[in-house]
């Protein structure tokens, strides 16, 4: 099969991705095997292929937003079936056994492992997942729509909660790509004033289009909470002096530049408060699941070819990018 491998991690301009043909995966007992329609590219694929994550997997096969089709069963899967269209997603092994998967945060074992870091991904034609991890899909949506919704909106879903917005809250969104206009139409279904910052022309119409309430340099008013999705460290004072008595920084990504001094006072001061998100655990992947299949979510795609992988990651590393892009690998 095609897959793309993470040879030499490093800026996009210097060619860290590679195609090469590679065997089929097997899967093993407990395993799907997944013929891969379309595949998500997210800023963490980019991460790992620039290096900003250290490499976990040599040569590893990006991506963790995988909608595709059961091709194979490994031994002993049960509640699936070869043709079922299911999801691959970013969390793919806890342990079970640790104090935080036992207090049902699976999301901060520290033998937690990853799809697209860990192990190969979906920037391929085939993947393997363990049956426990695989997830089952909503109706209504394309493949295309489908992938953003595995890490871009479940990540979102998660940082949303870290936010703890109140009932018919103020929400401020920093950076407004794949993950960020999801995460709107969440809180404005949910009943939430919606504020986008961001330099785009496009994601700002995008916003406004989506039901923000604005769209701009700044947020027009105090916030009740606020998600950083842009990976800049510049924009956390700035997010924080925004922010209400009391309110709360959540920081969507899993890679940020470096924060600068904050000042108690300005920053801090009257309860305000900064949360980090890491992975969100099966149990909310399968309620947001659940939330989009009951409420359609309206999912901005860019498409490609899988052979143009290495173009997409290079235009979401330009912001070349408006909305969610998804490699096709049909």
């Amino acid at each position: 099969m095609t897959a793309w491998r993470v040879t030499r991690p490093g800026p996009m301009a210097s060619g860290p991705l590679e195609a090469a043909r590679v065997p089929v995966p097997r899967p093993a007992a407990g395993e799907l095997l997944v013929r891969v329609g379309v595949c998500g590219v997210c800023r963490t694929d980019l991460h790992v292929a620039e290096g900003d994550l250290p490499g976990h997997r040599p040569g590893v096969v990006p991506g963790h937003e995988v909608v595709g089709e059961v091709a194979e069963l490994g031994a002993d899967v049960a509640g699936f079936a070869v043709g079922d269209r299911v999801g691959i997603a970013w969390l793919r092994h806890t342990c079970g056994t640790c104090r935080f998967c036992e207090r049902g945060r699976e999301n901060l074992c520290p033998r937690s492992r990853y799809t697209g870091w860990d192990a190969d991904g979906g920037y391929a034609e085939f993947a393997v997942v363990s049956a426990a991890y695989a997830l089952a899909l909503p109706a209504g949506y394309s493949d295309d729509e489908l992938a953003p919704l595995l890490c871009a909106g479940l990540i979102g879903y998660h940082a949303l909660a870290r936010a703890e917005v109140p009932e018919r809250g103020r929400l401020g969104i920093y950076g407004f790509g794949g993950s960020a206009h999801l995460t709107a139409q969440v809180a404005i279904a949910r009943g939430a004033t919606v504020h986008v910052v961001t330099r785009s022309a496009e994601a700002r119409e995008l916003a406004l289009a989506l039901g923000a309430a604005s769209a701009g340099d700044a947020p027009p008013e105090p916030l009740d909470a606020a998600i950083l999705f842009a990976p800049v460290g510049t924009l956390v004072p700035p997010a924080l002096a925004a922010l209400d008595r009391g309110g709360t920084l959540a920081i969507a990504g899993i890679h940020l530049s470096d924060v600068p001094p904050l000042n108690y006072q300005r920053h801090l001061f009257q309860e305000r408060q900064v949360r980090s998100v890491t992975a969100n655990t099966r149990a909310e992947a399968r309620e947001f699941l659940d939330f989009a299949g009951r409420n359609h979510l309206s999912v901005s795609t860019v498409p490609y070819a899988l052979a143009d992988a290495d173009r997409a990651l290079t235009d979401l590393a330009l912001d070349r990018v408006t909305g969610a892009a998804v490699l096709r690998a049909g």
